[in-house]
């Protein structure tokens, strides 16, 4: 199932990968800025309570009980001891009345230890007290130390996590989008543009005009490009060659096919020369030389077009009912046993066609009626008739035959599959259907069953064909 949706696009896992890959660097920094943060804070707090305690000291220590407390509070501790000159002097103090809890000494924290202090502040919530030991600035004695509550620092280090994940999730997000737009427009566009291109190829790969043409300037997409280039203008080749190899084919068989029909023809106007003496002969030798003539002229159609499609019809005016009689003498129709041809055509009946292609159309439906009418062994009629209405011309052909088999109504005008009969190519109908298709008409099966079979020819009064 075809998933749709922003996060399935590329540009969206991106976007959501970038999101995800700059806010994991913000975790692995946040833990060291808190531990960093912390240690800061507690060593003002020492540099404080070492500038109360001087000053207490510059006073000969003394100062009032009111100075005393703002100088811790200002400083943000609880007591004061200094260590100076061998001596630990307890500074400035104040009553405790929270529990000390714990002892950080700042000289000799490591990283690991400072990153483990400063999570131990984080999740332990209780108010309690610690205590601190640092190094006292300008070598104002040799050691410091404070009590400080802990809540305080807490808080504070709360309130710096929540700024840096603040300033993290902005930075996240504007660094997303701007690697979002910057990948859709060098990257995503590109590839949409390849695939725009390969959709619009499979429509029509035949088409040389939608061969795609390289432009990117992404190494790797100009790779992929070109080699889709090469994909498809081989494709395209390929294609055409078996379309010209069909179209050859196709026009091979249909050309055999005539000229088979045609050169027997001629070959029954021969036998005939050569068996009878008779004056008719002159009347017969011009069919002779139409005959042979129709199949030069068809192969030289097929030297000069080389490919499948019929020649444009050239359209005259011409009577139907002799161009009928014609066929049934050319193909010695009247003259087979317990077969009778009927002509049933409006006398002066005129109609706009290329002569010489209805005359295959009408000979390849009547040859087939007098197949299906040899098949049965039987006395049978092929009927030819014809008349005209506002838009068009008609012409039926029609047999008493035994009616087309199931196969061949199921493929009626396609080649080598709509025969009528065993051995059959189903080439008759399908050259009768094309030709009929180039006048702009239709070829249409009317009936088929026990009792014989019927075609229809459709032929419209109006077109665009030029009158050749």
């Amino acid at each position: 199932m075809k998933r749709s949706g922003f996060l399935n696009t590329l540009s969206g896992r991106f976007l959501l990968l970038t999101v995800g890959f700059v806010m994991l660097a913000e975790v692995l920094i946040f833990v060291p800025s808190i531990a960093r943060f912390r240690e800061d804070y507690l060593l003002l707090r020492l540099e404080k309570a070492q500038i109360a305690s001087l000053a207490l000291l510059a006073t000969d220590g003394m100062i009032s009980a009111e100075l005393e407390a703002e100088l811790l509070s200002n400083a943000g501790v609880l007591n004061v001891i200094l260590w100076r000159d061998q001596i630990r002097q307890l500074i400035l103090s104040s009553p405790v009345t929270q529990e000390i809890s714990a002892t950080y000494d700042l000289r000799m924290a490591s990283p690991p230890i400072l990153l483990r202090d400063a999570l131990v502040v984080l999740v332990n919530s209780q108010d309690h007290a610690i205590r601190v030991i640092g190094s006292p600035v300008q070598e104002a004695g040799s050691l410091i130390e404070v009590t400080m509550p802990i809540r305080p620092l807490r808080q504070a280090m709360i309130a710096y996590g929540l700024r840096i994940l603040a300033l993290s999730a902005l930075i996240s997000v504007m660094t997303a989008a701007l690697l979002f737009f910057a990948v859709r427009r060098l990257l995503v566009q590109p590839i949409r543009r390849v695939v725009d291109h390969m959709a619009l190829y499979a429509d029509a790969p035949e088409d040389a005009r939608r061969v795609i043409a390289p432009t990117s300037g992404v190494v790797e997409l100009r790779e992929a490009e070109e080699a889709l280039l090469s994909l498809q203008t081989q494709m395209t080749g390929a294609l055409r060659q078996k379309e010209r190899l069909a179209q050859l084919g196709s026009a091979v068989a249909k050309i055999s096919h005539d000229l088979r029909n045609i050169l027997t023809t001629a070959q029954l106007f021969a036998d005939r020369i050569e068996r009878s003496s008779d004056p008719a002969v002159a009347r017969i030798a011009p069919k002779l030389v139409g005959s042979i003539t129709r199949a030069v002229s068809l192969c030289e159609s097929t030297l000069a077009f080389g490919k499948a499609e019929e020649p444009p019809p050239r359209l005259s005016r011409f009577a139907l009912r002799p161009l009928i009689e014609e066929v049934i003498e050319a193909e010695a129709l009247g003259e087979r046993a317990g077969v009778t041809c009927l002509i049933d055509v409006p006398a002066g009946m005129n109609l706009r066609a290329d002569a010489e292609q209805l005359y295959r159309i009408l000979a390849n439906l009547m040859r087939n009626a007098m197949q299906a009418l040899e098949a049965t062994s039987k006395d049978g009629v092929i009927e030819v008739s014809g008349g005209e209405n506002e838009s068009e011309w008609w012409i039926k052909v029609g047999d008493t035959g035994p009616g087309l088999p199931p196969r061949a109504r199921d493929h009626l005008f396609t080649a080598f599959q709509g025969g009528a009969r065993k051995g059959g190519s189903g080439l008759g109908l399908a050259i009768a259907f094309e030709l009929v298709r180039g006048h702009g008409g239709r070829l249409e099966l009317l009936r088929s069953d026990e009792s014989g079979t019927e075609f229809m020819i459709h032929l419209p009064k109006k077109d665009r064909l030029t009158e050749g």
